[in-house]
């Protein structure tokens, strides 16, 4: 839904920026899992926070994921995924962040019994108070999970209809490799036609072939992920003579194995070619960091100097889902930082 434009805010902490690729899911720190798990009478086969947070440790995107569903069984109620909500964003302010574009996996819930106006109604309740409580505006993705059927997502999207004037974009994640976004023509059919943006994880495991299939089959506004681009200097111009947004997540690539370390990270090379790339946390409470730690991890790791900094918080908001008056605002915001 559209904010009023927000009023400038001129601070001395981190750059200002929007968040693009945030799995709300991804930010249940091992604190609040153990505080819901007690709440609703749910068993963590982990002992301690300690414990839980000693297994996150991936060996690639399949190991991450089967510990990311498992703790989903602590959400149950609206105050639940409220509570979740809250905890991001009162995060994500101290990060910088003035705008945050939140993904959501109904299916992951609905499959343990949780009705999706469950979800919806408390992700909107904190996502509602966001701009008073803490200067941010936001929006929601509903994502598909793509190792689910192409029935289940259209059946989710039907689910979702009467939640839709809450919802500003649909996504698709979860397992990439061996489920092509064009699998799931028919559900981003519906949502554009339902006046909806459109984003899609591609090219993070999966090859180049799932961009193209991405811009070309579902019509993105947008590709999350998409670091595996570099790998076809076609796809790597269309990219830029589009100025396709791309939300890469630094720290994510580094935790699931796709570089070995983060000085191998491509940032700098697609911030030379001309891409539109933004840097986002992903799943924070898994891989190490939230948005402005993705910052300061690519600064150091990669040797990047304030202008290149200052390009990325430029294209957050240049990539996000706001109306031009409000862009506006937060790109003076960050001209003046």
């Amino acid at each position: 839904m559209p904010s009023p434009t927000p009023t400038p805010i001129a601070t001395p902490g981190p750059l200002p920026k929007a968040e693009l690729h945030l799995h709300i899911e991804g930010t249940l720190e091992p604190e609040l899992a153990f505080a819901l798990a007690g709440r609703n009478g749910v068993e963590l086969p982990y002992a301690s926070e300690d414990e839980l947070r000693a297994a996150y440790s991936f060996s690639d995107l399949q190991s991450f994921l089967n510990l990311y569903y498992a703790l989903m069984a602590v959400l149950r109620t609206q105050d639940d995924f409220a509570e979740l909500a809250d905890a991001y964003l009162a995060r994500a302010r101290q990060q910088g962040v003035r705008h945050a574009e939140i993904f959501f996996d109904p299916q992951a819930h609905t499959a343990r019994g949780v009705p999706i106006g469950t979800v919806i109604g408390g992700l909107s309740r904190a996502l509602d108070a966001a701009e008073e409580t803490y200067g941010i505006t936001t929006r929601l993705i509903m994502c598909f999970l793509r190792d689910e059927s192409a029935e289940s997502a259209v059946e989710t999207f039907e689910a979702a209809r009467p939640y839709l004037d809450r919802i500003t974009a649909v996504g698709l994640d979860s397992a990439e490799v061996g489920h092509p976004p064009s699998k799931f023509r028919e559900v981003y059919a519906l949502a554009r036609e339902a006046g909806l943006k459109c984003v899609a994880h591609a090219g993070e495991e999966g090859p180049p072939s799932y961009v193209w299939e991405a811009l070309d089959i579902l019509g993105v506004d947008r590709i999350d992920h998409g670091v595996r681009c570099l790998e076809d200097e076609a796809l790597v111009a269309r990219l830029v003579a589009e100025q396709m947004p791309l939300t890469l997540c630094p720290l994510s690539n580094v935790r699931l194995r796709v570089y070995d370390r983060l000085q191998d990270h491509p940032l700098p090379s697609m911030l030379d070619a001309g891409l539109l790339v933004t840097v986002n946390s992903d799943d924070p409470a898994y891989f190490g960091g939230y948005v402005d730690d993705n910052f300061t991890a690519v600064r150091d790791a990669l040797g990047l100097d304030d202008a290149a900094l200052r390009t990325l918080a430029r294209n957050s908001f240049r990539a996000a889902f706001l109306d031009e008056a409000t862009r506006e605002v937060y790109l003076k915001e960050v001209d003046a930082h």
